[in-house]
């Protein structure tokens, strides 16, 4: 015979039962009340404690207790009790006052709110304040710009490109080409001072120039190697010379596919001669204004954080140096750039974004 005490029967009236769905299903539900409701719907089914806790993956002691909970206290039970600690002194009404000053006013002196001017707006604490703009995720401090394509083939372009990235073709290298141009090689007018405990590195903030250099990279997508090429100017005669290096890097038994930009560059007569002769070379160019879709655009980012932004070069020769250093060491172990949004949730979400600056008022 079994030993031990018997579970105690949860039965689940059809309003609680409602009740414990809409918590499992609503997407903004606490996780622990979540978890709590999905504990006593599998105990209404007759399962035993070590069932339950398997298939929701708690301990058998955690179901045991919510089983109790529920059974004696109904579904008021699962709720968290209240915390001891002196009772909130600000009530919804002056918080909702001040979530509204922050969305749709402004100061007579200033182009937007600090805790300062809010605390003397309202009448709260800074502090107070500060609380009520972290819990809804408020910075009126901070600002970011966006620019939007005005490309009429803005759509098409998108699901070509997205879709190279998503469902490559066949026996075919996709390359995501482009020019950093005019890197500067920039050395600070003094030494900088080393980090130390308690202090951070620094460096002055002006500097000396020593003349600039033009990256051409281009990203394999599937692995994530890099072929580049530092080159004093950014014509079409550097692009093309360019062009033979991929061409010379490159199985010759695959079809190419560059994506890039529209930049004058890649559109003059000697490149369209050049793939003329070349008819296994297909180019994808991206819409206007969206260099985000290029994926070099992210390797692009990463040697600039990396290698070039804090890096003190006396030459241009020292620049190209670190930037072929920095490309060697990650073809050394490539990681390619994982793309994860289809074309039609990308299109969506503009949608959405530009139905919200229709909607401003500002």
């Amino acid at each position: 015979m079994p030993r031990g005490k018997l579970p105690r029967q949860v039965v689940v009236q059809e309003g609680e039962h409602e009740t414990l769905q809409r918590w499992v299903r609503r997407p903004k539900t606490a996780q622990a009340l979540a978890i709590r409701a999905r504990i006593v719907l599998a105990c209404s089914e007759g399962k035993g404690n070590a069932a339950v806790a398997e298939e929701v993956g708690v301990t058998v002691s955690t179901v045991s207790k919510w089983r109790g909970r529920f059974v004696g206290q109904g579904v008021d039970g699962l709720l968290d009790e209240p915390r001891p600690g002196a009772p909130r002194k600000i009530s919804d009404s002056e918080v909702e006052r001040v979530i509204t000053l922050t969305l749709e006013a402004t100061p007579t002196d200033a182009t937007h709110w600090s805790t300062r001017s809010m605390a003397s707006k309202s009448g709260m604490s800074q502090s107070a304040v500060s609380r009520i703009w972290r819990a809804f995720a408020l910075q009126p401090h901070r600002t970011e710009t966006f620019k939007l394509s005005k490309d009429p083939l803005f759509i098409e372009k998108v699901r070509d490109i997205v879709g190279l990235y998503m469902s490559p073709p066949e026996r075919a290298l996709v390359l995501c080409v482009d020019e950093k141009s005019e890197v500067q090689a920039l050395e600070r007018t003094t030494p900088l001072l080393p980090m130390r405990p308690g202090q951070i590195e620094r460096h002055t903030h002006d500097y000396q120039r020593h003349g600039t250099t033009s990256l051409f990279a281009a990203l394999d997508t599937a692995t994530g190697k890099v072929i580049g090429a530092c080159k004093q100017r950014h014509r079409s005669v550097e692009f093309i010379k360019f062009l033979d290096q991929i061409d010379a890097a490159v199985p010759h038994d695959l079809d190419i596919h560059i994506i890039l930009d529209n930049y004058a560059t890649h559109k003059t007569a000697r490149v369209h001669r050049w793939l003329a002769k070349r008819p296994r070379y297909h180019l994808h160019f991206t819409p206007t204004s969206a260099s985000w879709l290029n994926l070099v655009e992210r390797w692009f980012a990463a040697l600039t954080e990396k290698q070039l932004r804090r890096g003190v070069f006396r030459s241009t020769r020292e620049l190209e140096e670190a930037i072929m250093h920095y490309l060697d060491t990650a073809n050394d172990h490539p990681r390619p750039f994982i793309w994860t949004k289809t074309a039609d949730q990308i299109l969506d979400s503009i949608a959405r974004f530009c139905k919200r600056i229709s909607d401003s008022a500002h």
